[in-house]
């Protein structure tokens, strides 16, 4: 009975690995839910993940969604392919271990994802109220500038930090923007610990462009769901890749 209820728990565990993914940021949740179940020992060494056809039906995506997914996993070492009879998308052996992020790193990230999005959130909002052209125009330039960098983490980050920092300035508020600069310090202490595959990189650009475009026409709703949506991205990315999350 024991051993029953075991692969009981496990079929129902897959089943919710591979059930429709339903938000607006389906190639971030995707990545999550794959590494995750990866992480966990739900999808061991060896695995065979399903055909690209099947998994996108289980998974309610596009099949260029996944794609992205499944590249940015094998980028960071979670996934490999193989071509020919037998071939397809499999999980990879084990990472080799790298040093490991601190106990409170583990125990607060999501403690501190909740703090930026409060913070970049409303920032958002004010931003889409206050913007004045000349500086969404140079905020243009960052977002273009990024699409350089996708192979260059720290180039990227640079970049992307300034883009955060500029939104804040857009509002008019010193104090915003030194809580914007305490919030990119306090995330840039979290995803140093993860991969940085350019596919991820790519969709959170993504994410800026259309958070711009909100903030552009002053739409503040629209910012405000933007911004929430390219948070939510990351901390899937984060709790997919982050060792030991």
């Amino acid at each position: 009975m024991a051993e029953h209820g075991r692969a009981s728990e496990t079929i129902t565990s897959l089943e919710a690995v591979f059930a429709p993914v339903h938000s607006q940021t389906a190639f971030e949740e995707t990545v999550e839910r794959l590494g995750t179940a990866i992480k966990l020992g739900l999808l061991v060494p060896g695995t065979r993940l399903p055909a690209e056809r099947e998994l996108c039906a289980m998974l309610g995506i596009a099949r260029s969604t996944l794609r992205q997914a499944l590249v940015a996993l094998g980028q960071s070492g979670h996934l490999h392919a193989t071509r020919g009879r037998g071939g397809g998308t499999f999980v990879s052996d084990p990472l080799p271990p790298a040093p490991p992020p601190s106990p409170e790193v583990l125990a607060g990230w999501r403690g501190v994802c909740d703090g930026r999005m409060t913070v970049e959130v409303g920032i958002a909002v004010l931003a889409a109220e206050r913007c004045r052209p000349a500086m969404a125009d140079l905020l243009e330039e960052m977002v273009v500038a990024i699409d350089d960098t996708l192979d260059d983490f720290p180039a990227y980050r640079q970049i992307d930090v300034r883009f955060h920092v500029g939104l804040a300035e857009l509002t008019g508020s010193p104090r915003l923007v030194k809580l914007m600069t305490e919030t990119q310090g306090a995330m840039s202490n979290l995803i140093h610990h993860i991969a940085h595959p350019p596919e991820v990189l790519d969709s959170a650009n993504g994410q800026h462009r259309r958070l711009l475009a909100a903030v552009r026409r002053h739409d503040e709703a629209a910012a405000a769901r933007e911004m929430t949506e390219h948070l939510r991205g990351t901390e899937y990315i984060l709790n997919a890749l982050l060792p030991g999350g």
